[in-house]
């Protein structure tokens, strides 16, 4: 009883101003300060032992809570939606609030899961069958036109089972045909986001199951580019079959998600340079979900497709909003490393997210040892800095 009123003095109390922002989640405030700035300050002086302490405190920092594993578990949220329960404080407040998060318990399981199953059933049955039927067709422009209609309508139903609600801004610059759509990633869902304004050619690997019948038969219908395993670690036929496909301006744009990974979506991490080496018009795109209402980010690590859809379709809906940006292409004397970070830039400031340096690949790999070594140089720079020592 004294926890339960402890918590509820807490909760009347209002937030700080710090937790109104998205980028202030953390439970530590950071010094943004860069490294090499901080360094370059350190060295208008001479060397002093109290100048490791600059290393330290980041050490510190990175061990109470890194920027970038923070990135791949659901966002903390300043208030309570009523779904999961992602603070311990807040498993028990108040006998009403409980009442009523039963009351949505009752409402999402037993009325929207069934409703929302059946539009599921549906969109995908209705996906099959109508690319199925397409496919039979000569290629010409009613194929065409029909594939499209059987896609947008299929792709419509599909976020009508997730209670979608989606915001489409700046329309004048969606992608065009025999371009690439570049897009942060957050869910499996964002294709189907972006498929209910307009068709694109997906990109993939191939898969089995239920995933896999879906893509048979919408090649059929429509020029979607999937590899198998062991031609996806091909970079070089990748490429050729990706700039082959851009080269036909009478083909629907590419769409790839460069991150390679599931994101939280309050950040874009770095994108591959592959999808910048293509060539061609890139068109990007910011998408941002609101999480007040459910939860989009896929935490592969802990949920598998099954328990994410389930989770997906018992949230109360899918809020989001999406911005298409004026098209990009590659300057003269930019590499594709550089024009990624241009584009990568311009998605995170037009989404309102956090751009980080770091490869998405470390959700399930180790920091690599160059990194390290180059941190460990920056330092002995620092030491040696005018001969303080030697």
């Amino acid at each position: 009883q004294w926890a339960t009123i402890r918590i509820e003095k807490s909760v009347k109390k209002p937030q700080p101003q710090m937790l109104k922002t998205p980028a202030a989640n953390g439970i530590i405030e950071r010094d943004e300060t860069p490294m090499e700035k901080e360094i370059a300050r350190l060295h208008q002086v001479d060397f002093e032992f109290s100048d490791i302490f600059y290393f330290c405190r980041k050490g510190f920092e990175a061990i109470v809570e890194d920027e970038v594993t923070q990135r791949f578990s659901s966002e903390e949220l300043v208030s309570w939606n009523l779904l999961t329960r992602t603070n311990v404080n807040f498993h028990y407040i108040s006998l009403r609030l409980t009442v009523v998060w039963v009351i949505g318990v009752i409402v999402r399981y037993c009325f929207l899961l069934p409703l929302r199953f059946t539009l599921a059933a549906i969109g995908i049955t209705s996906m099959i069958v109508g690319t199925t039927m397409v496919g039979q067709l000569p290629n010409s422009s009613v194929k065409n036109y029909l594939s499209e209609v059987v896609h947008l309508t299929c792709s419509r139903i599909l976020v009508r089972a997730l209670s979608g609600t989606i915001h489409y801004h700046n329309k004048e610059n969606k992608p065009q045909k025999g371009g690439i759509c570049v897009a942060n990633h957050t869910s499996p869902i964002d294709a189907i986001i972006l498929t209910n304004d307009g068709c694109y050619a997906m990109v993939g690997q191939v898969h089995g199951g239920l995933m896999g019948v879906i893509q048979r038969a919408t090649v059929k219908a429509c020029p979607h580019v999937w590899f198998e395993r062991s031609e996806i670690r091909d970079r070089h036929l990748v490429t050729k079959r990706l700039r082959e496909h851009v080269a036909d301006k009478s083909k629907l744009p590419i769409l790839i998600f460069p991150e390679g990974t599931c994101i939280n979506n309050t950040s874009v991490m770095m994108f591959k340079k592959g999808s910048f080496e293509i060539g061609g018009t890139i068109y990007p795109v910011a998408i941002k979900y609101d999480p007040q209402f459910g939860d989009a980010f896929w935490n592969s690590s802990k949920y598998n497709i099954v328990s994410y859809l389930l989770r997906i379709m018992t949230s109360w809906a899918i809020v989001c909003n999406v911005w298409y940006m004026p098209p990009m292409v590659r300057k003269e004397g930019e590499d594709a490393v550089q024009f990624a970070n241009r584009v990568r830039s311009a998605i995170a400031h037009q989404g309102g997210l956090t751009e980080l340096p770091w490869d998405g690949g470390l959700k399930r790999a180790k920091v690599k040892d160059t990194f390290k070594e180059q941190q460990q140089k920056n330092y002995s720079k620092m030491l040696v800095r005018n001969g303080s020592i030697g």
